[in-house]
């Protein structure tokens, strides 16, 4: 890929990449904090000093923060009388709230508390090739379900982070697919290893198989293949790589998520229908929705 000869004088590009982990941390912050909520429960614009009062942060800190979040257009800032008055933008009221029914704001919440903190750990996953769960929270990757279903709060915490993703990819993903021919559809969950999977058309498995390694990915697969009548099938709802390696950058680095927390790893197509052939599955397609998650079909 050729570089202008301004990015060499000016690396632009590298400069933003070093500023991109500021960039969330910062939006992280503001919803940590609830700026974004606080602004759209009092309905009107608000000084930096009252959101400092109405948070309990300090108003310098709190001046910065709103100030950062006007640069990112997260806010929007207008003067009355001499003073800043901050409220939000369209974006932020409609995913950045805890109450919107797009909200991305747990989305947000596993990012800085989970995320983030794993991938400090980045270098030392790429040396050793394995998940860095362990260092960074004190738990194994072969047990980070169990502890997500620890209690039903962490439970409620992981299971609002995976819906809420589905407020923007939802629709184009079960779209992707005339699935009109199946009658009976199951969304496989719980412990799909041990439990009895039950009899279905269609068995949903979205965001399951990248968690795993090949051997796991075929296991399943092969269960599932087992249950399945002529004609049924699986859908599998994933990020995917191109085959080209060059994209997209969102699935390449969910690849390398999937190395610091868990087992598993994002695939090309060509490597999503081998594993579903050599599971017993068949006409293996795939569709491409234009935005994070992709999906693969294949038939018994």
């Amino acid at each position: 890929m050729e570089v202008s000869k301004q990015e060499l004088e000016y690396p632009q590009k590298l400069l933003s990449y070093m500023d991109g982990f500021l960039i969330s941390k910062t939006m992280f912050t503001a919803c940590e904090l609830g700026v974004f909520d606080l602004l759209l429960e009092d309905g009107g614009p608000l000084s930096a000093s009252t959101v400092a009062e109405r948070l309990g942060t300090s108003a310098d800190g709190t001046d910065r923060l709103l100030t950062a979040c006007v640069g990112l257009q997260l806010l929007e800032v207008k003067e009355h009388q001499g003073e800043a008055l901050y409220s939000n933008t369209d974006l932020s009221q409609i995913y950045l709230t805890k109450t919107s029914p797009r909200t991305l704001y747990y989305s947000v919440a596993y990012y800085s508390q989970t995320i983030y903190h794993c991938f400090a750990y980045l270098t030392d996953a790429i040396r050793e090739g394995k998940s860095q769960y362990e260092k960074a929270f004190g738990i194994s990757s072969q047990e980070l379900f169990e502890a997500l279903y620890r209690s039903e709060e962490e439970m409620l915490k992981f299971m609002q982070l995976m819906n809420s993703i589905w407020n923007i990819c939802g629709k184009d993903v079960v779209t992707a697919f005339d699935l009109s021919t199946f009658t009976n559809i199951f969304d496989l969950g719980g412990d799909f290893f041990k439990d009895p999977i039950p009899d279905a058309d269609l068995y949903i498995l979205a965001r399951i198989i990248h968690d795993w390694t090949e051997d796991r990915c075929l296991e399943l697969l092969t269960r599932v293949n087992k249950v399945c009548k002529p004609g049924s099938g699986v859908l599998l709802i994933e990020a995917l790589l191109n085959e080209d390696r060059r994209g997209p950058i969102t699935a390449q680095l969910y690849s390398l998520n999937m190395l610091v927390q868990t087992e598993g790893k994002e695939r090309m197509p060509s490597e999503y229908v081998s594993l579903l052939e050599s599971a017993g599955f068949k006409d293996v397609q795939v569709r491409r929705t234009g935005k994070i998650y992709d999906v693969i079909l294949g038939r018994k």
